[in-house]
């Protein structure tokens, strides 16, 4: 009889150390599982946000070739310089399309004259002698523009030497 207690006690105490060693690994399963699925959370954020700016700038390159239509659009009304009814219908449809532009993120680059040079919005073409301090910008020449906030195309200008 004291031989069966101590079998009996040996069975127990190895039952308990495979019972430690289940635990213990259910314990790293579970730990890998839930670092796996936090993963593949992050994962489904990082595409939806990649999805949205892959949408948002989609139309980049099409939106760059009507700002050359924008140009266009001034260098005509320079040349009529008359109050014709043909300008106004001019001035009405850049208008149009300067509104639509607008509504899918395009915005002008605010320019003037004394403005400190910066070179994320501005591309120096030419530095000539002028009043004004050095660095500063003299004149535009042409007009630059943003898409949802990131350059697309800077603003030309000259810069006072």
């Amino acid at each position: 009889m004291v031989e069966e207690n101590k079998n009996e006690e040996k069975k127990d105490i190895s039952g308990d150390a495979q019972n430690i060693d289940w635990e213990v690994k259910a314990a790293e399963y579970l730990a890998g599982w839930q670092r796996a699925k936090a993963d593949y959370l992050n994962y489904k954020k990082d595409e939806v946000r990649r999805f949205e700016e892959t949408i948002k700038f989609s139309g980049e390159l099409f939106i760059r070739e009507l700002i050359n239509v924008l140009d266009s659009f001034d260098l005509s009304l320079i040349a009529l310089e008359s109050e014709s009814k043909a300008q106004k219908g001019m001035y009405l449809i850049k208008s149009q399309l300067e509104d639509i532009l607008k509504k899918f993120g395009l915005e002008k680059i605010a320019v003037s004259v004394g403005q400190k040079f910066d070179p994320v919005f501005h591309e120096s073409v030419v530095e000539i002698e002028s009043s004004q301090p050095s660095g500063t910008v003299v004149e535009e020449i042409e007009a630059g523009y943003t898409l949802h906030g990131k350059v697309i195309r800077p603003s030309r200008v000259k810069l006072a030497k």
